[in-house]
This record gives structure tokens, sequence and C-alpha cells, in this order.
């Protein structure tokens, strides 16, 4: 028997890869990791292929045992790597011997970690991803004690990492530049206004799907009635009727009936925003 073992399979623990762009008609979002940039370091620092599946933890990490030598990385969220109890690298490549028991601690600070192995967790695909998507429910299963996670056969390139880049450590204050979106003109000017002067904080209630705001000024329509279903995209910032803006992430669904005041734009932005804990202070800003 070869792979990883999941010992502590965390809050929530996910295979994720870059998801499975291109099925938005047929209603399935594009899913993936949420931290492209922790991601793409992880499978770096392996010389893994950039589109090799890893695990993205949730705040409390995950705990495997290898079944055979495999070599693996974690990123994202800085947190106490272990190997049989012992301190081990975090940012870089750690090898574990058959038997070997990797712990991958709370995320202190942050939210999400990436945990890679040398050529990649062979999960079987879903429409060309190995994500799991918690909307469409489309991919592996969220890891629970027991599963065993294949591990792919590692590329020709040697493990490298000298030259990666080190995250970025998760945001005290969460800044997201806004473009402007299609239904701006369904708010009050003074609300538009507020919006891109006042403070927001995540919600607890954030998840895959969503980064939800509280404690900042609701946003005031200027039309009423109801907005037809229209399509959805990665970034966008709705407002649901109590008036607190909506970021969607990478679950997010492909439809949906409130207005889009704005869009965030991909790339760091996104990246920070899977890192923001709830209570973390967020703004809008003009892009």
């Amino acid at each position: 028997m070869s792979g990883l073992l999941v010992l502590r399979p965390g809050a929530l623990t996910t295979v994720q890869d870059l998801g499975r762009p291109g099925y938005a008609h047929l209603g399935v979002p594009r899913s993936g990791a949420l931290d492209l940039g922790a991601y793409a370091l992880a499978n770096r620092l392996l010389g893994n292929p950039p589109d090799a599946a890893v695990l993205e933890t949730t705040l409390d990490g995950v705990a495997l045992r290898a079944l055979t030598p495999v070599t693996v990385a974690v990123t994202g969220a800085p947190c106490a790597v272990r190997v049989c109890g012992r301190p081990a690298a975090w940012g870089a490549p750690v090898r574990l011997a058959a038997g070997a028991e990797l712990d991958v601690g709370r995320a202190e600070p942050g939210v999400r970690g990436y945990v890679a192995v040398r050529g990649g967790f062979r999960v079987p695909p879903v429409l060309g991803s190995r994500s799991t998507d918690l909307l469409s429910g489309l991919g592996p299963a969220v890891l629970t004690s027991g599963t065993l996670l294949p591990v792919g056969t590692p590329g020709p390139d040697p493990i490298r990492g000298a030259d990666a880049l080190p995250a970025p450590a998760p945001p005290t204050e969460l800044v997201l530049p806004l473009r402007p979106g299609p239904r701006a003109d369904w708010f009050t000017a003074s609300s538009l206004r507020a919006l891109l002067t006042s403070a927001y904080r995540v919600s607890a209630a954030s998840n895959r799907i969503g980064l939800r705001t509280e404690a900042g000024p609701p946003l005031v329509r200027a039309r009423t009635g109801e907005l037809p279903s229209e399509g959805m995209v990665l970034g966008a910032v709705q407002v649901p009727p109590d008036g607190l803006p909506v970021l969607f992430l990478a679950d997010h669904p492909v439809t949906g009936g409130y207005p889009v005041v704005g869009v965030v734009p991909e790339g760091l932005p996104l990246n920070a925003a899977a890192q923001a804990r709830p209570g973390t202070r967020v703004r809008f800003v003009g892009a």
C-alpha cells in the first residue's frame, strides 16, 4: 500500500488544484485552491507540475502518515510543522520515511495552509480537475480519518526552492481593489461613497464560497424590485438584502439574483482574502 493516510483531518481539509474552469454554462463553479500564490509555491518547492493537486487545510491543519517514503512541503498560513513529534521546516521540502507521521499545526495567523507531496495527490479527476467543490459536491470528499491519499510518480525535475519567494504574511487589514460592477447603479450615491471610505469586518460565516462582511454600513438600494438571476464571476461583490457585501471565492455559484456592486480582480487580493480570519478589517478601494 502506498500514499499518505489521514490520521487527523482537521476542521476542513480538501484536495485542490487549479480547478475546473469552462463549465459555468453547466452550472459548475471553477473551484480550486483559494490562495493560488501559496498553492503555486508548494508545488514549486517540490518541482511538481503547476497543476498538481495539494491539500488545503483550514485553521487547525492536518496529520498524515507516510506509507512509503515521500517528500512534502507546507505553505500558506504559517504554522508549526512536526515529523514524528520533532520540529520540521515550514515553506521548504521535508523528507518523510515510510511510517513517519506529519503533523501540520494551527494557522498562526491566517486561515488556510497547503500541503503538497512530490508527485501530487492522484485522486481521480472529475471534469479534468481533482478539486473538491463544496457547492456542487464534485470532486473527492472532504478528508476524514482513515482516508488514503494516493501519490503520483515524481517528475524528472529535481526538488528545488532556493529561489522561491516566501509567501506573504496573512493580512492584519484586508484592502480589496474594487472595479465598478454591472449593478452599481442599483445603489445610492451615498452608499457607493460609504463602501469606498468605510471599514467592514470579515464575518465568521465566511467559507470557500464567499467572504462575508459585517459591522460596516449597509448599502442602500436606489432601485427596488427583484433582479433576474445572471452570471457570477470569481471576485464578484454581491449585495444581499441585508446590504452587507459578500466577496465570491472559488466555490461561488455561477448565477445569482442579488446585484453585483463591483468586482475584485484576481491575483494577490483574492489570495489575501483566502487568509483573512474572522474579525479582520476589510476596506474596499477604487481600482
